[in-house]
């Protein structure tokens, strides 16, 4: 992981005690704030996931080095254009990869756990999974292909997640309208969280909420929103919240008779349930 990730760790921590101050003076805000328990299990999610992206740092930037070395093209690593077209195609690749984690059960074992707070706060954008990363390099190894230089890919990853992470607040309502066209803002990122029928598996955008517009995924916020998984996630153990949904998943596919309906359960959306008369319907709550 870049260090600019690093050096960036320490101004989340001041904005997330800003934005607690702020709560403490506004208590009597219509958003939910922080609590104690749910905050430090975010942290501690946090915490997993700089370990496990430093662990698999290596084998990563290996893979993109790897598909580097067949490139179509080389892109100047100091043209300024360079630069913008990656941070276009990095956005491209994290709404797919977003998307992914939301609709192939797989991705969303991985990625559960940053829905799982009823709080909706710059702690929640710390809630990081521990599995993800290895999921997250296959998505972006086009860009190797297409000649932006590995390193250069890792630090656009780097700009995009530092970028998602101010807009995990209720503090900020709406932005100017042009920039809510455009950009991915808390208003969106809300919706996003929500678990309202109508905010499902909307608005994956990193940076660039222009992909949800193109690909059909844009819902703006009309209603409050409700926080959290559609069957809540009690637990404040870190361990159990990273890894609650594998467990679920994976005895799922245990427990199926066909080995359609098991790679289903792996392959198939997070609400996928086998029609085969003969199956007999798993109810694990995940």
């Amino acid at each position: 992981m870049p260090s600019i990730i690093y050096w960036a760790v320490p101004v989340f921590f001041i904005l997330l005690v800003l934005e607690w101050l702020w709560f403490r003076r506004h208590p009597d805000s219509a958003a939910k704030g922080y609590e104690t328990s749910d905050t430090l299990a975010s942290l501690a999610m946090g915490l997993g996931n700089l370990v496990t992206a430093a662990l698999w740092k290596t084998v990563a930037l290996g893979l993109l080095f790897m598909v580097y070395e067949v490139r179509l093209f080389t892109l100047p690593v100091e043209a300024w254009w360079s630069w913008v077209l990656l941070v276009l195609g990095d956005d491209f690749c994290y709404y797919w990869f977003h998307r992914f984690g939301h609709r192939v059960r797989l991705g969303w074992a991985a990625h559960v756990n940053h829905h799982s707070s009823q709080f909706y706060n710059l702690s929640t954008a710390l809630r990081q999974s521990w599995t993800g990363p290895l999921l997250k390099v296959w998505f972006y190894l086009p860009l190797a292909w297409l000649g932006f230089h590995p390193l250069m890919i890792v630090t656009a990853q780097a700009i995009s997640l530092i970028y998602q992470f101010w807009i995990h607040t209720e503090v900020i309502d709406r932005l100017p309208r042009p920039l809510e066209w455009l950009l991915n803002t808390p208003s969106h990122h809300r919706v996003h969280h929500g678990s309202n029928p109508a905010y499902l598996d909307r608005n994956y955008a990193g940076i660039f909420i222009c992909w949800d517009r193109l690909f059909g995924t844009f819902t703006p916020e009309t209603e409050k929103v409700r926080y959290g998984l559609t069957t809540p996630l009690e637990s404040r153990n870190p361990v159990w919240i990273a890894f609650h949904e594998w467990v679920a998943m994976l005895t799922h596919a245990r427990r199926a008779r066909h080995w359609k309906n098991k790679l289903g359960y792996l392959l198939m959306p997070p609400d996928w349930d086998p029609s085969d008369a003969d199956e007999p319907r798993l109810h694990l709550q995940s």
